[in-house]
């Protein structure tokens, strides 16, 4: 792997720009690969992760170490913890994705034209992508794995609090590839905390970077979104919204809101906002409270909800566009469907929206008017998951408005290429 060395012997100027080099290189070999090979890649990927595994913890316990020096919250340091359980799933997880179809060379659509040219649509790999994340050291696995599943070569930037853990990774995985002859700078990762190799990747490595993924915190996203040279498959954040219709189930609508919110508060797919219809407000309200209160969930309603409940704490403007990220839902009673899709489409974020409702009608009209990457009926914003899909792994869950859109998987880092059979026809 391409050593970043303080000594002055590379800058990271180039050091940068030779990763590009080594990136698009790989990508091209890459293209050569049939999917049974990039399968045996993978399988042979997960493999050196378990064989690696003391190699890893010892890693990753210089990072935790490192961590709790710093003072980073128990929610980040658990983020950041392997243990040898851990470290199985992550390699289980290379094994499903090594168990997807492989997307690469799919015939998307075939048609014949009048001139007689058969004319076909086919997935391609993006080519080079740039994976820029924080602290969970198992998203170099599951970026890695997606990008080889879909022919794509990566560039890894991984937070400083990861590095020795996302660096054993990804050397295992580098290792797996040599082992069965595919070419190892398919994965790369970028072996400093210096911030200007973020730069560099916005830049666009000469060329040789042809998309970037962000995968972490509003900040991140947020500057890698205005900053990027090259096109960006991200989100800024999972303002997530759930809205009780006049027709939902009382006991499907406590247990549906309960999981949304603190299954894991810490999540983009966590429900962050509860609307409910005022006609069933007073019947509803109160038990979903219940439920929330006795696990340690605070709720901030409008003037209408702290009528049925007064201990609510008031709810503020900026609580209606917080993602709180946790044991925090901030509840408004709405007149309708109308009301709620209005609220949504001021203060959503694109990501996932959801009704609960037994009334098919009402359901079809959210689904189909919320303008948002995953929308659901009747079932818990926690599916807003790659895995979940049954995509195996996920790199996030993109909200923009071109190429991928939900759960970024394998097949969602193809684009296509058209495919045109003649027999010698020329264009009068």
């Amino acid at each position: 792997m391409t050593r970043i060395l303080s000594t002055g012997e590379t800058s990271l100027d180039e050091t940068m720009r030779e990763m590009g080099r080594r990136a698009r290189s790989a990508s091209q070999r890459l293209t050569q690969l049939t999917a049974a090979q990039r399968t045996e890649g993978l399988l042979a990927m997960a493999d050196a992760l378990s064989s690696a595994e003391r190699i890893i913890l010892d890693a990753n316990a210089r990072d935790v170490k490192a961590g709790r020096e710093k003072g980073l919250s128990d929610a980040m340091l658990d983020r950041l913890m392997l243990n040898a359980d851990r470290i199985h799933a992550i390699a289980n997880a290379v094994r499903k994705i090594a168990a997807l179809p492989d997307p690469v060379g799919d015939e998307i659509a075939r048609w014949t034209v009048p001139s007689g040219l058969d004319i076909a649509r086919i997935r391609t790999p993006l080519g080079v992508v740039g994976i820029i994340y924080e602290s969970r050291p198992n998203v170099t696995a599951d970026a890695a794995a997606l990008c080889l599943r879909s022919g794509n070569a990566c560039i890894l930037r991984c937070g400083s609090e990861s590095l020795q853990s996302s660096l054993a990774i990804a050397m295992a995985l580098r290792s797996g590839l040599q082992s069965v002859g595919v070419v190892a700078d398919a994965i790369q990762l970028v072996e400093t905390t210096d911030r200007d190799a973020v730069g560099h990747m916005l830049a666009g490595l000469d060329g040789n970077l042809d998309v970037l993924v962000p995968r972490g915190g509003k900040n991140l996203v947020a500057r890698v979104q205005k900053d990027a040279r090259v096109p960006v498959i991200g989100h800024l954040e999972g303002l997530c919204h759930a809205y009780v219709d006049v027709d939902a189930d009382p006991e499907k609508t406590v247990n549906i809101v309960f999981n949304a919110k603190m299954r894991r508060t810490g999540v983009c797919g966590a429900l962050e906002t509860l609307l409910i219809n005022k006609s069933v407000a007073r019947q509803l309200l109160p038990a979903i409270a219940a439920t929330l209160r006795d696990a340690g969930c605070e709720l901030r309603g409008d003037e209408a909800a702290r009528e049925i409940l007064p201990d609510m704490t008031p709810a503020q403007p900026s609580d209606w566009q917080t993602e709180y990220l946790a044991p925090i839902l901030a509840v408004r009673i709405v007149d309708g469907l109308d009301e709620a899709m209005e609220h949504i489409a001021r203060y959503g974020t694109g990501h996932t929206e959801l009704i609960i409702t037994e009334n098919k009608t009402s359901a079809e009209r959210f689904l189909a008017g919320v303008d948002a990457s995953i929308v659901l009926h009747n079932a818990s914003t926690q599916f807003a998951d790659g895995g979940e899909f049954g995509m195996g792994a996920e790199i996030g869950i993109a909200t923009g408005r071109i190429h991928a859109r939900g759960p970024v998987g394998a097949e969602q880092l193809t684009i296509f290429k058209y495919v045109v059979r003649g027999n010698g026809q020329i264009r009068p």
